[in-house]
């Protein structure tokens, strides 16, 4: 869902999939969008802003299913997981397909990823080079900022 702010610009809703072994990861990149964020041009959700009491399947399910940008952060534990790659890919794919949102395949570790259904998509950070294996993470999550700005002003 789109949000007009002050400025005419819209604000883009991201959508975190990962899996729980990366949220560590997960953190880092968030901290990198924190400029977008400020300004106004994204709001990010994943799923540990779910309250108390509140219903998981629900909250992911609102946000998977109407969210602008779903990030996807790859790595072996997100393709092993089903969670993750039966449930929320497969559900992101299809908006993808549909033009409804757009997925940046994030690629986190090492894995083989090209052959999946969001191997055809140009994944990030450059070349699909895995974070982990870049010698300054930070200049590979500032990669991938810079990449989700050419998504966010389409």
């Amino acid at each position: 869902m789109l949000v007009l702010i002050d400025g005419g610009e819209l604000m883009k809703k991201v959508f975190f999939s990962y899996s729980h072994k990366d949220e560590s990861m997960r953190d880092k990149l968030e901290v990198q969008l924190s400029l977008l964020k400020r300004r106004g041009l994204v709001e990010a959700w994943h799923d540990r802003a779910i309250d108390a009491g509140e219903e998981l399947d629900e909250k992911i399910n609102e946000h998977i299913k109407s969210d602008d940008i779903i990030l996807l952060l790859i790595s072996p534990d997100f393709i092993a997981s089903d969670y993750c790659y039966d449930t929320e890919m497969r559900v992101a794919m299809e908006r993808h397909n549909s033009g409804d949102a757009v997925v940046v395949p994030i690629i986190i570790r090492p894995c083989d990823w090209h052959e999946a259904p969001f191997g055809k998509l140009m994944a990030v950070p450059t070349d699909g080079y895995p974070v982990s294996l870049w010698v300054d993470q930070d200049s590979a999550f500032l990669n991938v900022v810079d990449s989700i700005k050419k998504v966010i002003s389409r």
